[in-house]
C-alpha cells in the first residue's frame, strides 16, 4: 500500500469552485482575457502557472490557497459547523429557543439569489462588450 500524497488537480478544482460560482467558462475566459479554448485546457490541467491562478483567484474572488486546497468535503463540513455552532450561540429566550423556519433554507434561498445576481452581472458585462 502506498503513502505518497494523491497530487492536487488545481484545473478541476478550478472548474469546481467556478461552477459553485455559477460562471461559465466563457465569461472567465474573457475575464482574464484569454479564449475559452483556453481556459477549457487549463481546467484539464493538474498545474497551472502562478501568474494565471493569480488572475484566476482575483475573478472568483477566492485567494490562490483556496484553489489549491478546495474539496467539496471541506465546503460542506464548514457550513455544516457554522450550523451546527451557530444553534448553540444563539440561544436568544433561553436554551428551548425554537425557530420558526428552517435556517439551511434561508441560507439556499440567499445563496441562490447571489448566484441570479452573478449570472445577471455577468449578462450585462457581455452585452457591454458586444456593443464596443
Amino acid at each position: 500500500m502506498s503513502t505518497a500524497t494523491k497530487r492536487k488537480h488545481i484545473g478541476r478544482n478550478i472548474s469546481r469552485m467556478r461552477e459553485l460560482r455559477g460562471m461559465k467558462q466563457e465569461a472567465l475566459a474573457d475575464a482574464i482575457g484569454i479564449s475559452p479554448q483556453s481556459f477549457t485546457n487549463i481546467e484539464g490541467s493538474e498545474e497551472v502557472e502562478t501568474k494565471k491562478l493569480k488572475e484566476i483567484a482575483k475573478v472568483l474572488g477566492v485567494t490562490i490557497d483556496a484553489i489549491e486546497n478546495f474539496s467539496e468535503e471541506t465546503v460542506f463540513s464548514y457550513y455544516n459547523n457554522f450550523y451546527d455552532h451557530s444553534a448553540n450561540h444563539n440561544q436568544v429566550n433561553g436554551p428551548n429557543y425554537n425557530c420558526t423556519f428552517n435556517p439551511i433554507d434561508k441560507v439556499v434561498e440567499l445563496y441562490e439569489r447571489l448566484v441570479q445576481l452573478e449570472k445577471e452581472k455577468i449578462e450585462y458585462l457581455e452585452k457591454l462588450l458586444k456593443e464596443k
